[in-house]
């Protein structure tokens, strides 16, 4: 294991503590099992390993990368066994799906070693929904990490401190950042192109983006669906096809035709996409139960993946729409309005430019118009960049 412990200690050292995500003070890291999900890139490793830097439990802690060689001779479990054995009390397992039958030796781990708290992280969040639900449904506690919101890229990319506003700050007016960011538009549009994965400030962002498409595509669905690689190809189509809507509204009989696919795998398709973070379906709820699965418009799961996708060709209405939906999406259930663009709890909200009217929501309660490219807040008007500092 000493091998182990030296990447371990290599990993460690270049850990910077300096900027923690939305998600670090939410997790109860007293538990004994902890699964993080997220979509590929979005600092999963990086808050494992600032969490062992930060409660200074470097000595009793240790993360391993389960798709290590070293675990094609050695099993989780043994490794699990040793270093409790050894006075280990937290193991961190990063990329957990990609080690055969992880599930089955996480349950192994939380049934026989008791005294060893475990955290895993999965970015084939479809493999780890498949695991938890077989083998550690009543063991492990669950969390998704999103991306970076707009407060946390202003904190990361300015080196500041905005802490986040709730939903209803934002809409009674009480958000307030104009003495740190005086002019946030123009952050909040590069924000939209290229600021939602934390490697936002590496060289060839856009390689980097297309590559997590390209993995989650033809290696993350195919593996958990038992796909081919055909198949992954018109999962791309069906991508394309979302990403150049305004927004998309499924029909599964056309787009199977436009895909060469049968209507009801359209449905699966669209389903396996979702889960795996690439978009996001807007469910409609008028008060029924049986509403709650009728999709009535689907989005890219982020306004990143519409530029990536689409280039200059991506139409701003679109993008507008996505970003309210993804950035409110983390803390409340959105549905669809019937009369509008969006509906959380009694609250309806549409979505436009500077120049959107009251019309659609001139007789509807509790209802406000969301801007894009204005600063400031008036009567039921809001800036759409304010809904980014929700999380």
């Amino acid at each position: 294991m000493d091998f182990l412990f030296d990447l371990y200690a290599t990993k460690l050292a270049n850990t910077d503590t300096n900027f923690v995500r939305y998600l670090y003070n939410k997790i109860d890291w007293n538990s004994q099992l902890i699964v993080i999900v997220g979509a590929r890139g979005v600092g999963k490793t990086t808050m494992l390993l600032q969490r062992i830097k930060l409660t200074d439990a470097r000595n009793e802690s240790l993360y391993i990368a389960a798709d290590n060689t070293y675990f094609t001779l050695n099993s989780l479990y043994d490794t699990a066994a040793t270093f409790c054995r050894n006075g280990g009390k937290v193991l961190y397992i990063d990329e957990v799906h990609k080690y055969p039958n992880w599930s089955k030796e996480v349950k192994m781990i939380y049934d026989y070693l008791p005294d060893l708290k475990v955290v895993v992280t999965g970015s084939s969040i479809l493999d780890i929904i498949k695991g938890t639900d077989a083998d550690l449904s009543r063991r492990a506690i669950t969390y998704k990490l999103e991306g970076l919101s707009f407060r946390e890229y202003l904190n990361y990319s300015l080196h500041i401190d905005i802490q986040p506003y709730t939903l209803n700050d934002i809409l009674t007016g009480k958000v307030d950042i104009l003495g740190k960011v005086p002019h946030p538009l123009a952050h909040f549009k590069e924000y939209l192109q290229r600021g939602y994965f934390p490697f936002y400030g590496q060289d060839n962002y856009q390689l980097r983006l297309e590559n997590v498409i390209n993995n989650t595509l033809e290696i993350d669905i195919p593996a958990f669906s038992n796909m081919n690689i055909s198949t992954a190809r018109k999962l791309k189509k069906l991508l394309y096809i979302i990403s150049q809507s305004v927004p998309f509204k499924p029909k599964y009989t056309e787009i199977g035709r436009a895909i060469s696919a049968d209507r009801g795998l359209v449905a699966d398709y669209m389903v396996f996409m979702d889960k795996a973070g690439l978009i996001r379906r807007l469910m409609l709820n008028d008060g029924g139960m049986e509403m709650l699965e009728k999709v009535d418009k689907v989005y890219l799961a982020n306004t990143n993946l519409i530029y990536a996708l689409s280039g200059d060709a991506s139409e701003i209405g679109n993008v507008r729409e996505t970003f309210f939906f993804s950035t409110m999406s983390v803390n409340q259930q959105v549905f669809a309005s019937q009369v509008s663009d969006f509906k959380i709890d009694e609250y309806t909200f549409e979505v436009g430019g500077k120049s959107k009217k009251q019309k659609q929501i001139r007789n509807v309660e509790n209802a406000f118009v969301v801007k894009d490219d204005i600063e400031h807040a008036y009567m039921n008007i809001v800036p759409l960049w304010q809904f980014g500092l929700n999380y």
